[in-house]
């Protein structure tokens, strides 16, 4: 593992949670204290390795979480809040070992900072899972996730559209209210979790906007315009509110990207 290429590839081939967690963070470790050159000379996984648990479902196969917050709801959402996590290890790492030949090396710093971080949540989550009496893999998942970053592997502005700035941004709208729930039902433990990663996510959401406005104007691109094509292009599911409009602004996420798409979700 001396080249940035082989680290990602390194976390993506990783299959145990473990594992996973442990390459992701020598992978930032490595990268900061210099000892990874710019080298992309190793192809990405067509997917990243998995345990043999959680199980995963199609999403419309997924089993009901139970009562509003009650223990099992709570730990059903924990347990998918895990797994988003988990995936979003590998979306990282495989953004910069796919992508950042074409780009500067900052760009490949910032992605294995967000994979680190993204590392940190799983690992925050997993270990209060286990606390409540559960673990990661005793519920069934969906790998919707990665069925979006396959969808846009070969195009890095269709990654970044679909990936920080539609799905980990919709993370922006809903957790608070998540949060929310869970100090309601007393676990304000989960709840200071959540609050971690919902911080850290709109860093995340940034990093995907900043270098998808910076790739939209080297092609020559009007970057809200063609974020919404895109979107129409790949995105399987729909823009709509509520938006947490100040979140999405502090990741730079502005109003002319998504507003008019949510205009026509509901016409």
């Amino acid at each position: 593992m001396n080249d940035v290429a082989a680290a990602c590839r390194a976390v993506l081939t990783a299959g145990e949670p473990r594992e996973k967690v442990k390459a992701a963070r020598q992978a930032w470790r490595a990268l900061k204290a210099g000892r990874l050159d710019h080298h992309f000379g190793v192809a990405m996984p067509d997917a990243p390795a998995r345990p043999d648990r959680p199980e995963l479902l199609a999403p419309s196969h997924m089993p009901k979480r139970g009562r509003a917050g009650s223990e099992r709801s709570r730990i059903a959402m924990l347990h998918a809040l895990a797994h988003i996590e988990f995936s979003a290890i590998d979306l990282a790492f495989d953004c910069a070992g796919r992508f950042g030949a074409d780009f500067p090396p900052e760009f490949t710093a910032d992605w294995f900072s967000v994979g680190a971080d993204e590392a940190m949540h799983f690992a925050l989550l997993d270990r209060r899972l286990r606390a409540l009496g559960s673990h990661y893999g005793a519920l069934p998942a969906h790998d919707g996730l990665w069925e979006a970053a396959a969808a846009t592997a070969h195009d890095v502005m269709a990654r970044l559209a679909v990936v920080p700035m539609a799905l980990e941004a919709r993370g922006l709208d809903v957790t608070p209210a998540t949060v929310a729930r869970f100090e309601a039902a007393g676990d304000m433990r989960s709840a200071a979790i959540l609050m971690r990663i919902y911080r850290d996510e709109i860093r995340h959401v940034g990093v995907g906007t900043r270098w998808f406005r910076d790739a939209a104007g080297s092609a020559g691109f009007e970057a809200s315009g063609r974020w919404k094509w895109l979107i129409r292009t790949y995105f399987r599911g729909t823009i709509k509110p509520p938006f947490n409009d100040s979140a999405r602004a502090s990741a730079g996420l502005s109003r002319d990207f998504y507003a008019g798409l949510a205009e026509e979700s509901v016409l």
